[in-house]
């Protein structure tokens, strides 16, 4: 049994995941997988993603790990990064379609015309650091109000209901950028390019015991 999985279903940076994991975690047993019995075994799943989410969709079942991430999500510490937290709801309106529906709610869009307090226009997508207000969670131990994470999207999560929400960030209004339900975490920025607060993240979820 491994100590932590990583999904490979062929959409993420899973390396720099996997590396960040290795320096929060040097003697852990941590693989990158697509197998679904590796999956099932593993005693913590890490579920990241990147690109758009009606492949990330087809990937995951194309490849055969829906039911695998599934009962990870629901079963053993789980964390979610990026699309690998879009994909945990109901709907997405990218693609207009359907999530794997383990927590209620839809993935909405930024609107075209943002702006900052100055005036100034704000591009989508949402690129760069950004200050991230958070709520009390294990998670978060050690972790600054306020500290900075790295996002790349133009997408975010709308939880129906609000006690998910772990953390918000602006842009330039507030969006959940962290939701948590029991054994389950995810984070829209990404963690392992974060520097020291996504590696204290990372380091968390190892020791994690929900």
């Amino acid at each position: 049994m491994v100590d932590v999985v990583v999904v490979d279903y062929g959409m993420g940076n899973l390396r720099s995941v996997e590396q960040a994991l290795h320096k929060v975690a040097p003697g852990a047993e941590i693989v990158v997988s697509d197998d679904a019995k590796v999956i099932a075994n593993a005693k913590r799943v890490v579920f990241p993603g990147q690109g758009a989410m009606p492949d990330c969709m087809r990937e995951l079942d194309m490849r055969g790990l829906r039911s695998a991430v599934l009962e990870a999500a629901h079963s053993k510490p789980f964390l979610g990064i990026c699309i690998g937290l879009q994909m945990l709801f109901e709907h997405s309106a990218e693609g207009d379609v359907a999530g794997l529906g383990i927590l209620r709610g839809e993935v909405a869009r930024f609107a075209s015309n943002l702006h900052d307090a100055q005036g100034s226009k704000l591009k989508v997508p949402h690129m760069g650091w950004n200050q991230v207000r958070h709520a009390q969670h294990p998670l978060w131990d050690g972790i600054d109000q306020d500290a900075r994470f790295y996002f790349v999207h133009s997408y975010y999560v709308q939880p129906q209901d609000v006690s998910l929400v772990q953390a918000t960030s602006n842009y330039p209004q507030p969006f959940v950028c962290a939701v948590a339900r029991d054994n389950l975490f995810a984070v829209q920025f990404h963690p392992e390019k974060s520097q020291s607060a996504g590696l204290k993240l990372l380091q968390n979820f190892v020791q994690w015991n929900p």
